[in-house]
């Protein structure tokens, strides 16, 4: 099993200074970890997933100097490089260090697969963007509709982005 622990703190040194890309990962590894208990998965998928979601957006200081750009894409060519290192350190072996770095060269890429661990890791981190990016109602309809697989991710996203706030009718109010 990799330890979250020392690769959370790999990525947190790693992105010192930027505290906004270090929160991001944060709540996406949150996220990751509530849907993935909630919809099941084993303990060796769950970590491995965990492990991903830490790391997912590590490419993205590399990205922009070698690209010159934090896109999609050039976070999936460039991150595996950098969280091998940090997925060794922190005890992955060779399987678990594939697993994590295909999610990371892939979690971009909606239609690479069905896998519960990359759907989780894109909903995961759909759900951190929407709120990051403030993404309108219709954006957040269509990634439900498109992206979205597990009940669990659908309810946060409905329960955050697509239901109106509970108000107390007039005279409800103690």
């Amino acid at each position: 099993m990799v330890n979250l622990e020392k690769v959370a703190a790999a990525a947190i040194a790693y992105d010192a200074g930027d505290a906004r890309r270090v929160q991001h990962l944060m709540k996406v590894y949150a996220f990751c970890r509530l849907i993935g208990r909630s919809e099941g998965l084993d303990a060796h998928q769950q970590n491995v997933l965990e492990a991903a979601a830490l790391l997912h957006d590590i490419g993205i200081h590399q990205a922009e100097r070698r690209h010159g750009s934090p896109a999609g894409i050039w976070q999936e060519k460039e991150g595996p490089a950098v969280a091998a290192p940090m997925l060794r350190q922190a005890g992955a072996d060779e399987q678990e260090l594939a697993r994590v770095c295909w999610l990371i060269a892939h979690h971009h890429t909606y239609g690479a697969g069905e896998d519960t661990d990359l759907r989780i890791l894109f909903e995961a981190d759909f759900l951190v963007n929407a709120h990051e990016q403030n993404l309108p109602e219709q954006t957040c309809r269509a990634a439900c509709e498109r992206i979205f697989r597990t009940e669990t991710g659908r309810r946060f996203l409905r329960d955050m982005f697509l239901e109106k706030p509970y108000q107390p009718a007039a005279g409800d109010e103690k």
